[in-house]
């Protein structure tokens, strides 16, 4: 034997909306195959959604590293930790372990992991892979949101020759409605703290009876609005009353062509 360590590979897996029986065949093997997984929870010292959704399918020997990522803050406290994190997990796979990363969703749509991947690698080095991934790293999709939304909603995301946009309701407000006006679909993520503003932009452009929001899609505490016009816009993340609090998980989906009243 040469005494070579073997190369280790890191696999970076979406882990769905929050079902744990909407995971890929391929994600749920390959947790059961990992010397160790790393978490991310935006909670200090509380385990993630994203952790709790592939736990059944963990290795009793598998090892677990969570790591807080700042949801706000400075940006430099939050390069921060991307760069512990990115670090920790070169010198995984430098010492030839399997690794996983999860994040919910698909890890390339408003994740944490991208900003790890270009700590990681380079788009020089991606193009020398003819855009395919290095051989130490292997990144499975996962099932969106807004898809499980229009699944379970029965809402088309985008029919025929429609056009489609997947936008942050943290974006300007100048952005977000000028998305309205151009796109016949779109798909409007973390509406959170920004529903009152949202709420109103439906409104002034006619949209909101072709509008449908959903709350912790696929999980027990799902919540579906089919009317948002008889919601009102004073639903906050931060209400005392339960029925007035809106998740940090929801999303709006809105079809042009597809008018939920009719």
């Amino acid at each position: 034997m040469s005494g070579k360590i073997k190369a280790g590979k890191l696999y970076v897996m979406g882990v769905g909306p929050g079902a744990s029986d909407l995971i890929t065949v391929r994600a749920a093997r390959i947790l059961s195959e990992l010397d160790v997984i790393y978490t991310p929870t935006g909670k200090k010292g509380t385990q993630s959604l994203a952790h709790s959704i592939i736990e059944e399918y963990l290795s009793p020997t598998t090892q677990v590293c969570t790591y807080h990522f700042l949801m706000k803050g400075e940006r430099a406290a939050k390069e921060a930790v991307w760069n512990e994190v990115a670090q920790a997990l070169k010198e995984e796979i430098a010492s030839g372990r399997k690794v996983g990363f999860i994040t919910l969703g698909d890890p390339m749509l408003f994740s944490t992991w991208v900003f790890l991947l270009e700590r990681m690698i380079s788009l020089e080095q991606i193009a020398a892979q003819q855009m395919k991934n290095p051989p130490w790293l292997e990144i499975v999709p996962g099932i969106t949101s807004f898809s499980a939304i229009a699944a379970a909603g029965v809402m088309p995301l985008a029919m025929e020759n429609q056009t489609l946009v997947v936008i942050s309701c943290m974006a300007p407000e100048t952005v977000l409605e000028q998305a309205l006006l151009n796109h016949d679909c779109i798909v409007l993520m973390k509406v959170y703290s920004r529903f009152a503003l949202i709420h109103e932009l439906l409104r002034r452009h006619n949209l909101l009876e072709y509008a449908l929001m959903m709350a912790d899609a696929t999980l027990p505490t799902e919540q579906c609005w089919r009317d948002l016009a008889a919601l009102s816009p004073d639903v906050s993340p931060n209400a005392a009353d339960s029925e007035q609090a809106l998740s940090y998980f929801s999303t709006i989906l809105i079809n042009k062509n597809w008018q939920l009243s009719r």
